[in-house]
């Protein structure tokens, strides 16, 4: 880790910096480009409580000027599951000299990164080739461990359709009143959606963009948002989309910012007939395994059962 960072004086001349942020802003992200956390690659783990100690600021405060950064200035990113924070123009400020001792630090560093997305996005903005074809070899390595997991994916998935249509023909069907209701239940879900259609597909729309692109999913990747918004109106659920939030969610949690996963999780829902986010949680709910205790015993020389675990002084009351 290095022991100082250089801020260049056109700092101050930045039309972002000079017109758009405020005293606070400004201290905000010169604690960003300085503080003992960053790194040569300008991706680094820190939490938001440190940041707050650091800075004399409230928790609030902090969330409040991150927000500001990440969705009004647009110059950072920040994953709140791997605690990871990434400066948009941090290659294009500090690496603009090359060399092997650079080099292997980069490289190492980029080891280290776990939301690869970071990298795609710190490495646009570098100017020096050199430099940046290095962050972008990093990210098509990822892509290529990535398409590899989608093809065991698939297989994974057509091994559990056979498994599932093995187990329709052996399972009971449902029971005709649970049918009604659950055909009740979408009839209101539908009724509901018919006041101002329009205005509220264009709100989920604008809802499922910015978090695709607040998230690391991909600016560019347009074709994959439009095969996206399709299941707002192709899919059978009733609650289309928190469904398609919560399954960005789950690929956010696991660092699989992928359009083929979060499909694949759909998929999986509509293939269990899970039609809103309360029966998704319950059916999640029930899959967790339980566990139940069971005390073992052990039989000393004496003859007595003692449970394991627990200690016994067998000196006690002996001279």
């Amino acid at each position: 880790m290095a022991k100082f960072r250089l801020i260049h004086t056109d700092f101050w001349k930045n039309p972002i910096v000079l017109e758009e942020m405020s005293p606070e802003d400004k201290l905000f992200y010169l604690y960003l480009l300085t503080n003992a956390n960053t790194t040569q690659i300008g991706i680094y783990k820190i939490t938001k409580k440190q940041m707050a100690f650091d800075l004399g600021f409230s928790m609030e405060s902090v969330q409040t000027v991150m927000d500001r950064f990440i969705h009004h200035h647009k110059v950072i990113r920040y994953n709140p599951v791997t605690r990871e924070l990434a400066i948009r123009n941090w290659g294009k400020d500090n690496l603009y000299r090359a060399g092997k001792p650079v080099m292997d630090c980069i490289t190492s560093e980029l080891k280290e990164v776990e939301d690869t997305s970071l990298i795609q996005y710190v490495s646009e903005p570098i100017q020096k080739q050199e430099i940046r074809s290095l962050y972008i070899s990093f990210c098509e390595q990822v892509r290529i461990v990535n398409d590899q997991e989608v093809i065991n994916q698939h297989e994974d998935d057509t091994y559990l359709e056979t498994v599932s249509e093995e187990l329709e023909d052996v399972m009971p069907t449902m029971q005709p009143e649970n049918q009604q209701q659950k055909a009740l239940d979408q009839d209101i879900a539908y009724n509901s959606t018919m006041e101002n259609p329009l205005k509220k597909n264009q709100q989920d729309v604008k809802e499922i963009i910015g978090f695709w692109d607040d998230n690391g999913f991909g600016f560019t990747h347009v074709n994959a948002k439009q095969q996206l918004l399709s299941w707002l109106d192709d899919s059978s659920f009733l609650q289309p989309k928190e469904m398609i939030l919560k399954a960005m969610n789950i690929a956010c949690a696991n660092n699989k910012r992928r359009l083929s996963y979060v499909i694949g999780i759909l998929k999986n829902w509509e293939n269990e007939s899970l039609l809103t986010i309360e029966e998704v949680d319950s059916y999640h709910e029930n899959q967790k395994p339980v566990f139940k205790h069971r005390q073992t015993t052990q039989t000393f020389p004496a003859g007595r059962a003692i449970p394991v675990g627990f200690v016994l002084d067998l000196t006690a009351g002996e001279e």
